[in-house]
């Protein structure tokens, strides 16, 4: 990754370059879209979406983790993140929107994910979670 003259990498994971399908929705909303990931990392992601997400937004995320960031197999996972800024676009996601990843949990391949019961990290410290 090229920086310009001047300016400092701040990101604390390595970002990779997917475009994944992603279901999002504002924390204690019921109203659920859909959206695609353009980077994520084990710590951030950048999507794209329908859903008007201002900044500090809290927003709930499931998508599949690819191999790379969970340093094991792709897996499903359900996050709950904080919007840290909102971009319009010209394509057809009207948001792109950074989200830093506060806490998050591996899903069971077959199961229907309820996005109301997120696991915190930080109180789990299971072994199979990512840490970073």
């Amino acid at each position: 990754m090229s920086m310009g003259q001047g300016q400092l990498e701040r990101r604390a994971a390595q970002r990779f370059p997917y475009h994944i399908p992603v279901a999002v929705r504002l924390a204690g909303s019921d109203q659920e879209t859909g959206g695609f990931t353009q980077d994520l990392s084990a710590k951030g992601v950048l999507i794209c979406t329908d859903i008007p997400l201002s900044p500090a937004d809290a927003v709930e995320l499931t998508l599949a983790m690819p191999g790379e960031i969970t340093l094991a197999e792709s897996m499903r996972v359900r996050c709950l993140g904080r919007v840290v800024r909102v971009h319009s676009s010209n394509h057809n996601a009207k948001y792109i929107a950074a989200i830093h990843l506060e806490r998050y949990e591996f899903l069971p391949e077959d199961a229907e994910a309820p996005f109301r019961q997120i696991s915190s990290v930080q109180e789990r410290q299971k072994p199979e979670m990512i840490v970073s």
